[in-house]
């Protein structure tokens, strides 16, 4: 029987939609195992309606509407580091992290697959080793854990907000202050359930801090710390203040200079290491697609 330990990321959302989520059903067939008291939350069962909480323990009986066959594939990996608990990958413009109905193969998880024998188990058969993640269009770093225990610590990490992540991102407007704070929480968009938006309804705290690197004359390069880690965070809150994302192809007001992604990257990540308790800190250069979009912004 499957077992799932939800995540804050993943806090006040419907049972029904996490098992859709995380099982890769249809909502109706979650809410058909949930009636059949197939779904235990925390050894119990529940509603369809019931809001999951951080740390519940999800059991449910498995099943999968569509068969996915999840295989390695041999990839070009950019591994920053490696040793026998985590590795650090930097990840390629356009790479999905883990596979999803309709999406089973090329992912960052086939390619690791194809890598090492070793990976935690935690986030199910379809996430192993996965312990953050960062959209398909965003570059940089992400650790990777290979066992359970160095995952269930870098986890913690990441919920007590101890870990060091910073990006760099590229966007339309000049921004005139040289540091910022965004404090505003994030949901489901209202009119567009694929998207995320700022709103009170159904929403998590959010907090994005900002530093300009240069200005240019129509766009500006900013760092960003995340202080929470919600679901296109940065994406949102930019577009939020007025400032989106250059080449963001969901949330940017302007159209698209090209295809080869939004210019977001996730280039500082420093944690403590899960055995050593040391702390080791990688940075990585802006991808070409990045660097590419940025000659041409600033010298048109």
């Amino acid at each position: 029987m499957p077992q799932y330990k939800v995540t804050a990321e993943d806090t006040n959302t419907r049972l029904d939609a996490y098992l859709s989520k995380y099982m890769h059903l249809s909502r109706s067939k979650a809410q058909s195992l949930i009636h059949e008291k197939k779904v235990l939350v925390n050894s119990k069962p529940s509603k369809s309606s019931y809001s999951v909480k951080e740390h519940d323990q999800i059991e449910a009986e498995d099943y999968q509407e569509e068969v996915m066959d999840l295989k390695p594939e041999a990839m070009d990996l950019d591994i920053v580091y490696e040793d026998d608990d985590l590795l650090v990958v930097n990840k390629a413009n356009g790479i999905v992290v883990h596979p999803a109905v309709g999406n089973p193969s090329g992912t960052l998880v086939n390619g690791l697959l194809s890598h090492s024998q070793s990976l935690s188990s935690i986030n199910g058969e379809f996430r192993p080793g996965i312990v953050h993640r960062i959209d398909a269009d965003t570059t940089g770093l992400l650790v990777i854990a290979k066992n359970n225990k160095s995952h269930e610590i870098l986890a913690k990490q990441l919920e007590e907000k101890t870990t060091h992540r910073k990006y760099v991102a590229l966007v339309w407007g000049v921004v005139n202050t040289d540091t910022g704070t965004i404090d505003a929480p994030i949901g489901r968009d209202l009119n567009d359930r694929k998207k995320m938006a700022v709103t009170a309804i159904n929403s998590k705290h959010a907090v994005t801090h900002f530093k300009v690197l240069e200005r240019f004359a129509n766009v500006t390069l900013l760092e960003l710390q995340l202080e929470t880690g919600r679901t296109h965070q940065i994406r949102v809150h930019m577009n939020y203040i007025g400032y989106p994302i250059v080449n963001d192809p969901v949330y940017g007001h302007r159209k698209k200079i090209d295809d080869t992604g939004q210019c977001l990257h996730a280039k500082t990540l420093g944690f403590m290491h899960p055995t050593t308790g040391e702390y080791i800190e990688f940075t990585s250069e802006l991808p070409a697609c990045f660097t590419e979009i940025l000659n041409r912004v600033t010298n048109s």
